[in-house]
């Protein structure tokens, strides 16, 4: 079981450092503007009626699409990020996944935008808008709440043995790349959808569900390294936050926003109820608590 760990740590580290790589993150960002100029440009073309009717069929009509696929783009390359993060730290990723939910807001928002003609008619837009406003809304109070959050992570040492740690972020590593392959496994289907003009599924709903059994998975290999029950409870609740999560993406508009917003009041309700706790394990542990707690 060591030896598969190790060469699982090896992969996973050699993956991080390619995708965390300056040159890898100026490729991402050299793709991300040419599919946008892209997307305008063949929807221009689709448009003027240039292309064959075969790919006309499955280009879009409206230059606000090619924001929505930007941004799809954009959060895919967010998701990869929240993938190995997962053997970090617990609780960054679940930050990560609360950043990932105000970008998919501001990506409903700019989404609202294909419903309309070009150029814009007021007319048409009050109904969208509230949903505009709502979906905008809520990331910015997620981006604030998110500085809280962050703020309040009191990052501490849960496991002393050196070896038993080394195990923990190996399995954890494990696990992050099994969610990697099922976000491969999700893009390559949607894609193959998309292209044969069939009905694609919600990729980040998908996404998310995966996430929902990763986090469980975590929780209970955590239990073989520690059982305190601060800690259980804690990664527990993070598993339940991101069901939160999970819900948002279906939900309708403003419920969506109320959920993603509850969600992540509830992980800072987590996190300070987790920071009580170990300000008292501090204080059960100094000197001069020594006589209390022989009492």
């Amino acid at each position: 079981m060591t030896i598969i760990l190790g060469n699982i740590d090896r992969l996973f580290n050699s993956l991080e450092h390619f995708w965390e790589h300056k040159r890898t993150e100026r490729i991402a960002a050299n793709v991300l503007i040419i599919t946008f100029l892209g997307s305008l440009t063949l929807i221009e073309f689709r448009r003027q009626g240039w292309l064959p009717s075969e790919l006309s069929a499955i280009i879009p009509s409206s230059h606000y699409y090619a924001i929505n696929i930007a941004f799809s783009m954009l959060l895919g390359l967010e998701v990869i990020g929240l993938v190995f993060s997962l053997a970090n730290s617990v609780s960054d990723a679940v930050g990560k996944q609360f950043e990932i939910l105000s970008l998919i807001l501001l990506r409903q928002s700019f989404k609202e935008f294909i419903y309309f003609n070009e150029p814009l008619v007021w007319v048409e837009t009050s109904k969208p808008l509230l949903h505009i406003l709502s979906n905008a809304g809520g990331g910015l109070l997620i981006f604030l709440l998110l500085g809280l959050y962050y703020k309040l992570q009191h990052h501490r040492v849960i496991i002393k043995s050196p070896v038993a740690t080394a195990d923990f972020i190996a399995s954890k590593k494990l696990v992050s790349l099994l969610l990697l392959v099922v976000f491969i496994g999700i893009g390559i289907t949607d894609a193959s959808l998309y292209l044969t003009n069939q009905p694609t599924y919600d990729f980040f709903a998908i996404f998310y569900t995966a996430l929902i059994f990763s986090d469980v998975l975590l929780v209970l290999v955590s239990l073989r390294y520690s059982s305190s029950y601060e800690i259980l409870f804690r990664n527990s609740g993070y598993a339940v936050a991101t069901v939160f999560v999970r819900l948002a993406l279906t939900a309708p508009p403003f419920f969506n926003v109320i959920l993603g917003v509850g969600a992540m009041v509830f992980a800072i309700g987590i996190t300070f109820a987790y920071n009580g706790f170990e300000k008292s394990d501090a204080t059960q542990s100094s000197p001069a608590a020594l006589p209390q707690e022989s009492v």
